[in-house]
């Protein structure tokens, strides 16, 4: 039997053969770097410490310091609180009100919230009044006072009795009081009015200064800032009073005497002129 020929056919396994990947050159190592002969004759002469490289990285700068808080500006930012819970009506009293604009423009002002604290800073009186008038302008930006605050108003002439009741043989301390006084229609002693706006102390180059000024600078306090309150008005001219009370009464006692003395010697020269005037005539008893 003849042999079989030879298959011209690769077999499959022969026709697929396997690719051996190519392998990545490998990287020549650098051989020794040739320095330039000036480079190297800098580099012989600088110190051996001395390394000539890259620049190095300079840090970030650092924030700059915050200013510690002021201990003072802390102060000035507090608010103003009663010494105490006790709401008796003390011998002091400090008076505060807010006016509404009334008459042709609201160019008039008329009581429209009246305030008393004691001593220790506690209201014994706060209420809204109705004035007799129409108002024309509220002052909401300074007064604080808005319509609604009309409804629950007492009469004027309720809270100027109430008000006259508390005062009398009290001593009456407010700033610029002749204004408060003059929008209750009522007056007070001379003798017993103690006001932060008069007291020579306070003044400042014989000008006096706003009630605003004198809280921040004798209690540390920022009173004021939008519409006014007159609890805090009136606490605050209570608290500078009694801060200074040794020294303002002091001061009264001494022109008190000084003024007797200038009357006494004032009727004295009169009684002496009288004397030796022929013109007076001589009662004979």
């Amino acid at each position: 039997m003849a042999a079989e020929p030879p298959s011209s056919v690769a077999p499959a396994t022969a026709a697929h053969t396997k690719r051996t990947p190519k392998r990545k050159p490998k990287k020549k190592s650098a051989g020794p770097s040739v320095l330039n002969p000036n480079w190297a004759q800098l580099q012989s002469k600088l110190p051996a410490s001395t390394f000539l490289g890259k620049r190095k990285r300079r840090p970030a700068p650092s924030p700059p310091p915050q200013p510690s808080p002021d201990p003072d500006a802390a102060e000035v930012s507090a608010k103003l609180e009663p010494a105490s819970d006790d709401t008796s009506l003390t011998k002091a009293l400090a008076l505060d009100c807010e006016m509404v604009g009334v008459g042709a423009g609201g160019s008039k002002s008329a009581l429209a919230r009246v305030t008393l604290v004691n001593s220790f800073g506690n209201v014994v009186y706060d209420e809204y009044v109705r004035p007799m008038e129409r108002i024309v302008d509220y002052r909401t930006h300074i007064s604080g006072i808005r319509p609604k605050h009309m409804n629950k108003a007492k009469d004027f002439s309720v809270v100027q009795k109430d008000v006259a009741d508390l005062i009398t043989g009290r001593v009456l301390v407010g700033h610029a009081l002749h204004h408060d006084l003059k929008v209750l229609l009522l007056g007070h002693p001379k003798k017993d009015i103690r006001d932060t706006s008069e007291y020579e102390v306070f003044r400042r180059e014989g000008k006096r200064r706003s009630l605003k000024d004198l809280a921040a600078q004798e209690l540390s306090v920022k009173i004021q800032q939008q519409e006014h309150c007159p609890i805090e008005d009136a606490r605050a001219a209570m608290f500078i009073y009694k801060k200074h009370k040794k020294g303002w009464e002091k001061n009264r006692k001494d022109q008190f005497r000084f003024k007797n003395k200038l009357k006494k010697r004032g009727n004295k020269k009169s009684a002496e002129g009288n004397e030796k005037d022929p013109n007076v005539p001589t009662v004979l008893l």
